[in-house]
């Protein structure tokens, strides 16, 4: 039998995350595609962390008759459960195996390798001797093309894409079933779901950074293909979604879209398109967004305010609309060709902060927006960093909530306006940056945390990942997910319920809640609030507790002693 074997090495992009706990939607079509040739098709699906690992796995891939790796990071992030390949990575893997056809595909294939913010991607001729095929198309549709001929790789069109949204229909439907072979499924996978490919801004070139517009005007995704594609991938055991795979979510089915750069949104297509998920998987655990255009959101308040009413009647909390604004300096805005001024993202941000601020069932704001700065664009200076750290200021004086505030260096793109710029606005401003970013950490976010999760706040639903000496770090599942550092060492792949005690500048700390006195560690119990290292101590010289009388008892006094009992609970 013909084998297959998917490496999924991750991809990072503007309208894509495949991260874990993200599967992107490129191994699911891919997958689809050779299902929908080959239907006993024996296909293994590996991811790039699984292999680093554990070397056995290279045994699978040696087994291969075919090896498709999908690859690609540009717009680098903070990565906690994996973490993107890198081109070295990949070929000493593939030079380690003579046997298999091997195929390079995603973003890496189309525009490079990037290894960091404020460097070019790396020139894909780097790997070229290590594959037979590189696609620099669309990987579904090129396989599908090499599946028509035979394996006639030679006289493949490997640039060849999509003829419209609706030709992976089938794919991503018959491709739901690889999400099983995953090592976060089922309870901490989370799905990338595509809209739509394109950008309306194309029309009049984009942003100079983005690739997105070198795909062309927005090509939407018809909804029953992609409530079908959700119903696939539910009926397999996923319970976590992103609606993520798109410039901007208000824009999905937007009038004149292929002729104006800030289309008018379409609520119904939006209403439509939630409930319709929310049908078909009515016991999802996570519905998220991701893109917006607060260009668009502020020419249109009526239609964005409705859309956002309607994604929180079908989301789940701790949503977050991510706001490209890059920068609110208007030299930048206009050499750029950036989306937003400083007011219209200002009125984009109080919309949602009306509509989205409230706390939902699982601790976090319904529906907050989240700020993405780019620097080392073309007309910075040292004013810039100077008129985004005011824009900041007004908004925290405002007492708007920001989810997140996302500060990187420009990758430079191949086919974008700043790829014949490359790095040099990036290492003339290098100090600029860099106090900046500690500037914003250190006087805004966490003062902002502090807004939005007042000490004692309780958080449900906390998955740990990792350790961290004796620290445990865990995460709500979900889009942009607070960062949450848990004093002790608690069991890793579990779930449980946090109470806020401190701040980070991007992350908190908390305690698991209720904590089971008779049971914790001393590193948690000492990071209760009111107790610290001597009451700890003491504490764990006369437990076990019989009830919450016999624990006050055994403290040295009564000071805090109701603040200390909220945390707790006695269990025998």
């Amino acid at each position: 039998m013909f084998k297959i074997t998917i490496l999924d090495g991750y991809v990072d992009e503007p309208t894509c995350l495949g991260v874990p706990p993200y599967i992107s939607p490129y191994p699911r079509y891919i997958a689809g595609a050779i299902w929908s040739f080959f239907k006993s098709a024996n296909i293994s699906y590996l991811t790039i962390d699984q292999i680093r690992k554990d070397k056995n796995f290279i045994q699978v891939l040696s087994k291969s008759d075919l090896i498709i790796v999908i690859a690609g990071m540009s717009v680098p992030g903070r990565y906690l459960s994996g973490f993107p390949a890198s081109p070295n990575e990949i070929i000493y893997l593939m030079n380690q195996l003579s046997g298999p056809k091997k195929i390079l595909t995603g973003p890496a294939a189309k525009f490079g390798f990037g290894i960091s913010g404020g460097r070019k991607t790396r020139d894909i001729d780097f790997v070229k001797d290590a594959f037979d095929l590189i696609i620099k198309g669309d990987g579904e549709t090129v396989l599908s093309n090499i599946f028509k001929s035979e394996f006639d790789f030679e006289n493949i069109d490997a640039s060849k894409s999509r003829k419209n949204a609706s030709f992976i229909r089938d794919f991503a439907v018959l491709g739901s079933k690889i999400v099983k072979a995953h090592p976060n499924y089922p309870d901490y996978l989370i799905t990338e779901i595509e809209t739509y490919r394109g950008c309306p801004r194309s029309i009049i070139g984009g942003c100079s950074f983005c690739s997105e517009p070198t795909k062309g005007p927005p090509d939407f995704r018809p909804i029953k293909d992609i409530i079908d594609e959700v119903k696939a991938l539910y009926d397999n055991g996923i319970r976590h979604f992103r609606i993520g795979s798109q410039p901007c979510i208000f824009s999905y089915m937007a009038k004149d879209s292929e002729k104006n750069e800030y289309p008018q949104p379409n609520p119904d297509a939006l209403e439509k398109l939630f409930s319709g998920i929310r049908k078909s998987a009515p016991n999802l655990k996570t519905l998220h967004i991701d893109n917006a255009n607060p260009g668009t959101i502020a020419r249109y308040p009526s239609e964005s305010k409705q859309i956002c009413k309607t994604i929180i009647k079908y989301h789940t909390p701790g949503d977050v609309a991510a706001f490209g604004v890059e920068s609110v300096d208007p030299g930048v805005i206009s050499k750029n060709n950036l989306k937003a001024s400083s007011e219209e993202v200002m009125a984009a941000i109080k919309l949602l902060n009306n509509v989205g601020s409230k706390k939902g069932f699982n601790g976090m704001p319904e529906l907050l927006p989240g700020l993405n700065f780019v620097f080392g664009l073309i007309g910075e200076t040292k004013k810039t960093y100077n008129l985004d750290y005011e824009f900041l200021k007004d908004i925290f004086d405002r007492n708007f909530l920001l989810r997140r505030i996302n500060i990187r260096q420009v990758i430079p793109i191949p086919g974008t306006k700043m790829y014949d710029i490359g790095n040099k606005i990036i290492s003339k401003n290098k100090q600029h940056f860099l106090r900046f970013k500690k500037k914003v950490r250190e006087t805004i976010e966490r003062q902002m945390l502090e807004k939005m999760l007042p000490q004692g706040s309780v958080l449900n639903n906390i998955y740990t990942e990792k350790h961290q000496g004796k620290l445990t770090f865990g995460r709500q599942i979900g889009s942009y997910p607070l960062l949450i550092g848990i004093p002790g060492i608690l069991n890793l792949d579990n779930f449980f319920d946090v109470k806020v005690i401190d701040y980070g500048f991007r992350s908190i700390t908390a305690v698991p809640y209720p904590i089971d006195i008779n049971k914790a560690s001393r590193e948690t119990i000492e990071a209760i609030p009111g107790i610290g290292k001597k009451r700890a101590i003491r504490i764990l010289a006369k437990r076990p507790f019989r009830d919450k009388n016999q624990f006050s008892s055994a403290l040295d006094d009564s000071a805090n002693i109701n603040d200390i009992l909220k945390y707790i609970s006695i269990k025998n």
